[in-house]
């Protein structure tokens, strides 16, 4: 059994449209990981989109914020280093 974090999580935000599999691979990953996110699709809100694009300078999904970091697409080594993933307990 893995040991409880004290540390508390960084608020995830992950910018995606409906058909987007980058963006679903990245959801499944969070969720396997037991890593509470927020889900917003950008195809459906514009305000949300035209965040996304000042955030990222890109059109393009996934876009995930963790705590202030911006990361353009799913960069799994770069979203462990953030959420402090022990790649050795990860589910892929």
């Amino acid at each position: 059994m893995a040991p409880k974090q004290n540390k508390k999580q960084p608020k995830v935000i992950i910018f995606t449209t409906p058909t987007c599999g980058w963006c679903k691979r990245a959801m499944k990953y969070f969720s396997a990981n037991h890593v509470k996110f927020s889900s917003v699709d950008v195809s459906k809100d514009p305000r949300a989109a035209r965040d996304m694009q000042r955030m990222s300078g890109q059109m393009g999904v996934p876009v995930i914020k963790i705590g202030s970091t911006v990361i353009v697409g799913f960069d799994r080594s770069r979203i462990d280093q953030l959420l402090s993933l022990n790649a050795k307990e990860m589910l892929n």
